[in-house]
């Protein structure tokens, strides 16, 4: 067994997939619209389906916003400097929510970020302890 994606609904697909893609520089690996259920589904990662855990984003026509709700937590990326990574997303006009540095009680270094639906993004750093990169 492997997990094949998680799914994510969004109100704005295409600024959806401009911020996972320009952003956090996954690909759009496929996408395809549904018109006899009136949505639109499109996947993205850092590799192939057949090899990699991906995204699914959901676009349900005409619903322009979600409750998140208390139960979600957030999407954990692997990056190989946490402090970079967040610079880039400034760069790009990403929201940080919580800026890079070591978490709490450890020395992992992390950050969060914020995907334009409001869902949080873990930064970890790539076999990082504080003080390093």
């Amino acid at each position: 067994m492997r997990i094949l994606h998680t799914m994510l609904r969004t109100g704005h697909l295409q600024r959806s997939i401009d911020f996972y893609t320009q952003v956090l520089g996954m690909h759009l690996l496929r996408q395809k619209d549904y018109p006899d259920g009136e949505f639109t589904l499109a996947f993205l990662g850092y590799g192939e389906e057949s090899e990699h855990s991906v995204i699914e984003l959901t676009y349900n026509w005409g619903v322009d916003h979600y409750e998140r709700g208390t139960g979600y937590g957030h999407i954990a990326i692997e990056v190989e400097d946490v402090y970079a990574a967040v610079d880039r997303i400034k760069a790009l006009g990403g929201t940080i929510l919580r800026e890079a540095g070591p978490m709490n009680a450890g020395t992992t270094i992390i950050a969060f970020v914020e995907d334009p639906d409001g869902y949080p993004i873990e930064l970890i750093g790539a076999r990082q302890v504080a003080g390093e990169g």
